[in-house]
């Protein structure tokens, strides 16, 4: 395989084969204009930046997946992603935290969702702003 170092990255959503949902489309899609506008732009910081940004604006979480930290007044909206080959960055999972520390369910989930895509990467949806 001939790796193209022109490439740009590409952000999709995981996207769940047995009921057809993509849980990142459909939480970004809940949120108010102004929420929505300022995620689009930290998912295009991200993308921009190689999938990698550093704190205050992302953070590991575990293993390969990393958490996107959009703030905004007192919403905190996380979104979990990793990379993937081909330069592709995968939304997995997003919730609001309410607490001082990540909710254990929330890792859980987007490690449940990481390894469905693993088991078969086409499970994906383009992100489109």
């Amino acid at each position: 395989m001939i790796y193209n170092d022109n490439q740009e990255y590409s952000v999709k959503y995981y996207k769940d084969l047995k009921t057809g949902r993509t849980p990142v489309k459909e939480y970004i899609l809940g949120l108010d204009v102004k929420q929505r506008a300022k995620v689009a732009r930290y998912i295009k910081l991200l993308k921009i930046n190689q999938g990698y940004l550093d704190e205050p604006y992302s953070r590991h979480i575990s293993g390969k997946i990393r958490e996107l930290r959009v703030d905004i007044r007192r919403s905190h909206n996380r979104i979990f992603y990793f990379t993937f080959v081909g330069k592709n960055i995968i939304l997995l999972h997003a919730f609001l935290k309410k607490t001082g520390k990540t909710p254990p369910q929330e890792i859980v989930k987007a490690e449940q969702n990481y390894c469905q895509f693993i088991i078969n990467n086409e499970s994906y949806e383009s992100y489109e702003t």
